[in-house]
Formats: structure tokens, sequence, C-alpha cells
């Protein structure tokens, strides 16, 4: 049964009992597999926090709750299986464990959001995102590190003290009388989210319709993941929080352990093992490259040259770690064209002749070969999917020059 597209206002409990698990409605529509109740404790996506989920139950049935979404005043719940009829009394309970997670979510991104505003009034939020464990905001003023560590510091204080949840719904003409952080994006009556400090003076309040933790320290602990810079003057500042925060930072520090314990080091000393293996690696790489050198320079000392009108001519067979070693020394090599191949098909000209650029030579092999390549005139390199026919194209090449008579 469907209902009248002009489906009543559903009651938000997810406001007025926040704390609740469960809650008995009457289903007031019925849209394929949607359902309008009359009251809801079920979050709908919005404002940046996706919806709550659970179940509902009645009389010869139940179904979980996959979505929740709200048209105008009416909260949707989708459910699976047969609905229930019009007029059904349904019991509904929450996934407390995600309404939980998703509250310390919006809890932390009021309280570090207004952590950043009192650092600088610049750092005005301009979009949030609280779609998975790792959330967003974006701020305008383009904060640095040590706007991070300070309001991270401001954060933590705050907590330390004390924040209490308050929320009140405001009439338009009276939101003046209220310290809010940014203007709010509804008309009329807003729903007025504030945290006070023990003394009761406001930290933080801005209008908001999401769900948030009676707290402020059930959403600790707050983490500054990493900031970039996005489109405009906007850093995105990543973060995570609660329970989330607890399990990556929990998850991150035994994986340092295991490490640590792989290099026989405390995790303290962590970092400096690791910058002595890097410096390390960056020692043995330099001595690969200088014997890989050292191994092109004795092949173009061994390369069978053959002459050219202009020049000379070599075509060299190297192992693929050798190919741009060789091509950089042949490019060092007056009057010559060299060309390598290795045995997969990976290959390259260096030319020291104008008269021979690399990159029209090479294109014109590799089109006869089945491949691509390009670079400059100097030097280039491609890929040749047939390396005899490569091989072949490039001894046709040479066949035709022109000699002088």
């Amino acid at each position: 049964m469907t209902s009248d597209p002009l489906s009543p206002a559903t009651e938000k409990l997810y406001w007025t009992r926040p704390q609740d698990r469960t809650f008995a409605a009457t289903v007031t529509a019925v849209d394929g597999q949607r359902l309008a109740l009359g009251r809801s404790l079920f979050y709908p996506e919005g404002g940046g926090q996706p919806c709550d989920t659970g179940t509902l139950a009645w009389a010869g049935g139940n179904g979980q709750v996959t979505d929740v979404q709200k048209e105008g005043e009416t909260v949707w719940h989708t459910v699976e299986g047969q609905p229930p009829e019009v007029g059904a009394q349904v019991t509904g309970t929450l996934d407390w464990a995600r309404r939980y997670r998703h509250s310390q979510r919006h809890t932390a991104e009021h309280l570090l959001a207004q952590a950043f505003w009192r650092v600088n009034p610049a750092f005005g939020v301009r979009s949030v995102s609280m779609r998975g464990p790792e959330c967003t905001l974006d701020l305008a003023g383009q904060p640095g590190e040590s706007h991070v560590l300070a309001a991270q510091a401001l954060l933590q204080g705050a907590l330390r003290e004390g924040l209490t949840l308050e929320t009140v719904m405001v009439a338009a003409g009276a939101l003046s009388a209220y310290p809010l952080r940014r203007p709010p994006q509804v008309e009329g009556e807003v729903r007025v989210v504030l945290f006070r400090e023990p003394g009761g003076k406001v930290w933080e309040a801005s209008a908001c319709g999401g769900t948030h933790l009676p707290f402020g320290v059930q959403a600790a602990p707050v983490v500054v993941l990493k900031t970039e810079r996005v489109k405009g003057d906007l850093t995105r500042v990543t973060f995570m929080a609660g329970e989330e925060a607890t399990e990556r930072l929990s998850g991150v520090y035994g994986q340092a352990q295991a490490m640590a314990r792989g290099f026989s080091v405390g995790v303290e000393r962590l970092p400096e093992r690791v910058a002595d293996l890097q410096a390390e690696l960056k020692a043995a790489q330099d001595t690969a490259a200088a014997l890989r050198r050292q191994l092109a320079a004795g092949m173009l000392a061994q390369a069978e040259w053959n002459p050219v009108p202009g020049g000379r001519f070599a075509l060299l067979q190297t192992p693929d770690d050798l190919l741009l070693p060789v091509l950089e020394e042949a490019g060092h090599e007056p009057g010559s064209l060299s060309v390598v191949l290795t045995a997969g098909g990976r290959c390259g000209a260096a030319s020291t002749l104008p008269e021979y650029p690399a990159q029209t030579l090479l294109r014109g092999w590799l089109a006869q070969a089945g491949g691509r390549g390009g670079g400059r005139p100097e030097l280039a390199q491609g890929q040749a999917e047939l390396p005899e026919d490569f091989r072949q194209a490039v001894q046709v090449w040479l066949n035709a020059l022109p000699w002088p008579a």
C-alpha cells in the first residue's frame, strides 16, 4: 500500500531522545520498501553524517533498516523484506555501535572546528565529511602545521576540563544571543548545538541537526592525521575520533612494535633506525648506479662500431637494467648513433649526429616492429613487441643509407 504523497511529519526522537536505543512508532506511509513513521530514533543522512541503521519489528515480521532519508519533514526508512502496512505498530532498534561512532565523529568535528577558529578566525569551515572513519574539515585561511598543533592542544585542554552538550531550538530572530561559529544554513527556527564549559560558558555553538554525545570527552581522542591543500585557498584537515581513532592508533603502534622488534630496537628508536637504513640504501643505490655506468662505458668501448655517412654506428644488446645507462653514456660519444635493444624488447637510441635524430629514427623502426616510443633528437626510448623485427628494421635502414659515389 502506498500512502498519500503529502506524508505527515516525523517526530525527531533522534533530537529529543538521542541516547535511547529503542522506540515504538506507527507506520504512517509506505512507498515500496520505504516506510514513514510517526516518530523515529533513526537519524537520516545529512550534514556530512551517514544515516543510522538497525531493525524494525512488527506483528508477524521484521526487517533490517538499510537507509534513512529525510524528505521535507518526513523521515523514510528503507527496510529489507516485505514491509508492514500503514497503521502497523513497529518497534525500532538502533545499531547503537554505529550511532555512537557517528556521534563521536560529529562531536569531534564541532570541537575541532571550534579549536581551529579559536586559533585564527580566518580558519572558517567551508565543508565537512564524516562518511568514514577518516573525517575531513575543509578550512579557509590555509592553516599550517603550527596551527594544527595549537588547535589540537587547545581542544585537548578543553576536553580535559570538561565540555557538556546542550541543544536548544532557537527562533531566527533570537540567534544573535548565541556565539555561532558560522551562520546557519537553514531558515526559520534553528536547532543550536552548544558545548558548555564547567562554569556554563559556551565553548562551541553551531546550528546543526546531527547527533552528538552528551560529554565532549566521549569523542576523545581527536587526532589530526594530515592536512592537504585543495581547490582555491582551502586546506583539508583529515582527522579521526573516539573508538575509531583509538583502534587506528593502536593498530599503527602494534605495527611499529613488530617492525621495531625486527630491527632489534625499541619503538622510540624506530625513526632513527629507519633513517640509518635509508642512508645505507642510498649509499648502495649510488654504488650500484656507479657500477652500471662503468659497465655501460665498458660495453660501449667494446662495441662493434660501423661507419655511417657522417659518423659511426653501433647496435648493442644489453640487460634491462643497463639500457638507460648505456644510452646515457652513448650520448657522450661524439659523432655517433647508438641503438640499444634488450631481450624483452625495450629499446632506445642515442645520437650525437644532428642528421640522425634518435626520436624520429626510433619511431620509424618501432612502426615496423610493433610498439611505441618517444623522446628527444638526442635520446629516445620505447618498447618493441617483436624485438627481432626491430633489429631487422634497423638493419634495413642501415642498408638503405646513401653513400657518396
